[in-house]
């Protein structure tokens, strides 16, 4: 499965068991296939390792429940949400009121703060997708590491 937010509704959200926008829980093959077919995109992935604990599972199932169908941002709320992620603020409102929209990255930092892999103190909009691809070296807690990239092989017809 793939967690993630986006702006389609192509594929059934698994959590939810309907089409919507926003954060959704996906088949990864099929996720993999509609990008690659229909937007001509390659996707790669990334192990965690070592291999996360069952309490850390049952942090993600907790994230997924909270967070799945929370709308992805307007290009201009995103905009300004990722430019504010870089100025250091005394009072971090997004971390007191919650996300009431996200975007891909902010997913997956939540994500991984609820399953201690994050250090803490951070606004979810601290992270962009490149804080998690192999050229970035991203410091988890707890001695866990991002393994590096694989590329995924998309099957012909």
């Amino acid at each position: 499965m793939m967690w993630h937010a986006e702006l389609g509704r192509s594929l059934p959200d698994l959590w939810a068991g309907g089409h919507h926008r926003g954060v959704q829980l996906h088949d990864l093959r099929a996720a993999v296939l509609v990008w690659a077919r229909r937007y001509g995109q390659r996707a790669w992935l990334r192990q965690l390792e070592p291999p996360p604990t069952k309490a850390q599972e049952d942090a993600v199932l907790r994230t997924v429940a909270r967070l799945d169908g929370t709308p992805f941002p307007s290009s201009a709320q995103l905009a300004m949400r990722w430019a504010r992620g870089r100025v250091p603020l005394r009072s971090r409102r997004l971390r007191q009121e919650g996300l009431e929209s996200a975007y891909c990255a902010e997913v997956v930092a939540v994500t991984y703060e609820a399953m201690g892999l994050l250090p803490a103190g951070r606004d979810p909009n601290w992270y962009d997708p490149g804080r998690f691809w192999s050229g970035d070296d991203l410091a988890l807690s707890g001695g866990f590491t991002l393994g590096t990239e694989i590329s995924v092989e998309i099957p012909q017809d």
